[in-house]
């Protein structure tokens, strides 16, 4: 190899050396440069989180001023028919009378006030109670398979004795007899 070309060599590898240099500091600057994009989208999927829960509350805190604002009886009790029984929320054990008035945005002395003066149900718990009894028979009949335990689950009810006394007292046979009665027609 000639002077020359080991002049060049050199020259070629301090120019490689130099492009080296240059493009770590490159890959530096960009992925300093996608950790604050990282960050800004963070935060902006973060805000619009935050936006979209506030936007739900407000929406809910809208809906139950509109529920609270209803003086007619009748539109309330409509309303409580239409969003109790269409979503079901009877079957769920924790719902009870607090529940109601907090989802319609009412007092429970309002609650109670409308269904003294609205319904058969004496109260709010009686209601309750009531739809969860009829999921219950309608439970037995349909489905013979489930056992006393899973209907009342199904049902709403927090135990198996509350289904059989609420059934009791409502057609005056347990459960079972209430089942029995149902194949013995068939």
């Amino acid at each position: 190899m000639t002077k020359e070309e080991i002049k060049q060599l050199q020259d070629e590898n301090a120019f490689l050396k130099g492009e080296v240099e240059r493009l770590k500091d490159e890959l530096v600057r960009m992925v300093s440069r996608n950790l604050d994009l990282s960050e800004r989208l963070e935060y902006d999927v973060e805000l619009r989180r935050r936006t979209e829960v506030a936007r739900e509350i407000m929406e809910g805190n809208i809906e139950r001023q509109r529920n609270a604002d209803l003086r007619d009886d009748g539109q309330l009790m409509a309303l409580i028919e239409m969003r109790v029984e269409k979503d079901r929320l009877h079957l769920k054990p924790d719902f009870d009378s607090a529940a109601l008035a907090e989802l319609l945005g009412v007092s429970q002395t309002r609650l109670a006030q409308l269904f003294r003066h609205q319904t058969i149900h004496r109260t709010p718990d009686a209601y309750i109670d009531n739809l969860r009894t009829l999921a219950a028979l309608r439970l037995l009949r349909e489905q013979p398979n489930y056992t006393i335990a899973v209907v009342a689950e199904e049902a709403g009810f927090s135990n198996v004795r509350t289904l059989q006394r609420r059934i009791q007292e409502a057609i005056g046979m347990s459960p079972i007899d209430y089942r029995l009665m149902l194949t013995q027609d068939m």
